[in-house]
């Protein structure tokens, strides 16, 4: 298991010997620690970073899906090994942490089969001047920043199509969960990656190294997935160099379910809009809103599922949900839960953290939820499902885009029609009709409003690191 910085193509410690603990969250106890990189070694990775890039912005496009195909190959070969070892750092169940690894490798094979279409175009001048021909060129030196929740699959999901578009890359992953991020640098090293292509700096110095990396004229892109907050205060440093910016960031995901939905159907795909890593994730329903005929049964039939997961250890035989990944997280979601009980809410299952260690807090289910709570405007990240009534289809709407987020929402009807309507009147980027997972390499993954710019995934997610450049030229 790696634990110092990854540049240059060399296993390194910290310029100045800093280190991170790693904590399991099941117990809270430390199991590792890994290199703190600081600004220097941040610069040095930018370095790496910049010599590497014309040799690999040069490299054939078969060439560089040879090497992405290569690593999912390796990703496969070592799923399970790679699961448990995000069971270990970020404490997800392991049915969870093995779907992370397919999900985190399906990008580099995505992505193996997208590099070799990075297409231009040619056409003539609406004159007739001239042809207007235009070349997508890799952008350059690519500074990703990922959080802890999906530690495999975000890395993925930013590596792969920035080497696949021909730029070199720093990653820094969010400093719970490095390890998994170190072992796929690993993989990348042992498919043969070339020496400073990419490379991976943990730091619990995250602003000073993010800053003066993006401060250095040769990067020339950011992506970030975390919180809006701190996408805001990025996008005010990326400000500065004017950088091409890709941000994921926060959610706050509308769940909407009608009279004349499928009611199995709509249980099974709130379980696991809901409940994937625990509610922890950004794509996770946050806002139950529920028409009037079918709430009480809903809300009867999501406390007896979701009451029914079993808590514990995520690498222990038949757990559902892990603990959390922290103790503020634990911290945080009990604060919500107590607050919307006191406004009047009902906890029909959960709603107490448990005693012992471990960062745990149940899965809980929460009626008469007042419109205005303030567990409606929090993106919640835990497994707490609050449920709130409606009328009718305007009012369902008009609560569901009350929010500064718009990243995904989901929507259950056996009305087509009714379906398509609600979907293209959501202020949001990504829609599960009639599904509780919008998550796939092959589409474009991202929101609106203060939930993000730009795209992952897709071939959406490719051209985000790409320039264009047009050439006018006669023949």
């Amino acid at each position: 298991m790696k634990t110092e910085l990854l540049i240059g193509g060399k296993w390194l410690p910290a310029s100045d010997g800093a280190r991170i603990p790693v904590l399991d969250p099941a117990t809270g106890q430390e199991i590792a620690s890994v290199a703190s990189g600081t600004v220097e070694d941040g610069l040095s990775a930018v370095d790496a970073a910049a010599s590497a890039l014309p040799s690999w912005a040069a490299t054939a496009p078969r060439a560089r899906a040879d090497l992405l195909m290569a690593v999912f190959n390796l990703m496969q070969e070592r799923a399970d090994w790679l699961a448990r070892l995000i069971v270990l750092e970020n404490g997800k169940a392991l049915p969870d942490a093995l779907g992370e690894v397919k999900y985190a490798a399906e990008f580099f094979r995505w992505y193996a089969e997208e590099a070799v279409r990075v297409a231009g175009t040619v056409q003539t001048a609406p004159g007739g001047q001239n042809q207007i021909m235009v070349l997508r060129q890799p952008i350059g030196v690519s500074v990703l920043v990922t959080p802890w929740n999906f530690p495999a699959a975000m890395a993925t999901r930013k590596i792969g199509p920035a080497l696949a578009a021909g730029c070199s890359v720093i990653l820094k992953p969010a400093s719970e969960t490095p390890l998994t991020a170190l072992a796929i640098g690993a993989l990348l090293e042992e498919a043969g990656a070339p020496p400073g292509l990419v490379n991976i700096v943990p730091s619990r110095r995250s602003g000073p190294v993010v800053s003066a990396m993006l401060a250095d004229p040769r990067v020339r892109k950011l992506s970030f997935t975390g919180s809006t907050e701190v996408g805001r205060r990025l996008l005010a440093v990326a400000a500065e160099s004017v950088l091409s910016c890709s941000m994921e960031l926060g959610g706050n995901a509308p769940f909407l379910v009608f009279d004349d939905a499928d009611l199995d159907a709509a249980i099974e795909g709130a379980m696991i809009a809901k409940m994937r890593n625990g509610g922890q994730a950004c794509t996770a329903a946050n806002r139950f809103y529920v028409q009037e005929g079918i709430a009480p049964a809903f809300a009867t039939r999501l406390a007896s599922a979701m009451g029914g997961l079993t808590m514990g250890p995520g690498a222990s035989e038949g757990v559902q949900l892990g603990p959390l990944v922290n103790a503020e997280a634990v911290d945080k979601v009990d604060s919500l839960v107590s607050e919307t009980v006191s406004l009047g809410a009902r906890a029909l299952v959960g709603g107490s953290r448990p005693d012992g260690p471990g960062f745990y807090y149940p899965a809980t289910v929460l009626a008469d939820v007042p419109s205005s709570a303030p567990v409606l405007a929090e993106e919640i990240f835990g497994p707490v499902a609050p449920i709130v009534t409606f009328a009718g289809e305007e009012e369902a709407v008009r609560l569901a885009n009350a929010t500064e987020h718009g990243l995904v929402s989901y929507v259950y009807t056996d009305d087509l029609a009714r379906g398509l309507r609600v979907s293209e009147a959501l202020e949001s980027g990504m829609v599960g009709l009639n599904r509780g997972l919008v998550s796939e390499p092959a589409a474009p993954f991202g929101g609106v409003k203060q939930s993000g710019i730009g795209r992952e995934g897709g071939h959406e997610g490719l051209l985000e690191y790409t320039e264009s450049k047009y050439i006018a030229v006669n023949w």
